[in-house]
């Protein structure tokens, strides 16, 4: 059992050397992104706002950094990435490309509601905060 075992390894590294890994660059990477976001856009809204934000970006010959803003939406991806990935190496025929992963809450969009912009300048001028319990104002 522990020869097949052995002998699957080595054929599965056989394969993986023997595939082709030609040069791209990182435009190359960033144009194929952009037009996989078109499609995605097209065919699965939700999916799509929560990867549009991710950043890719080529590191060394083999690695592409992907830098996400959360755990929720670094999930999303892995259901896509397969897709996004299989057609990238085909594209630019290098089947040995390498992600890694990198948390970044700074790429985090957040839907900034009239609320959220009173409560702001409440906080700079407290008078306002009386004012809305007076007038009762409406910030749907």
């Amino acid at each position: 059992m522990q020869k097949s075992e052995n002998e699957e390894e080595q054929a599965v590294a056989a394969v993986k050397e023997d595939l082709p890994s030609n040069h791209f660059t990182d435009t190359d990477l960033q144009n194929e992104w952009q037009k996989f976001l078109e499609g995605l856009q097209q065919k699965d809204i939700i999916i799509y706002n929560a990867v549009s934000s991710f950043r890719l970006q080529k590191k060394g010959e083999d690695t592409v950094e992907v830098t996400y803003p959360s755990d929720s939406a670094k999930s999303e991806f892995e259901k896509i990435r397969s897709d996004f990935f299989n057609h990238f190496m085909h594209k630019v025929n290098h089947f040995n490309i390498i992600t890694e992963y990198k948390n970044d809450i700074s790429l985090k969009k957040e839907i900034i509601t009239k609320r959220k912009i009173f409560d702001k300048f409440a906080e700079i001028n407290p008078v306002l905060r009386d004012l809305d319990d007076l007038f009762k104002f409406d910030f749907n």
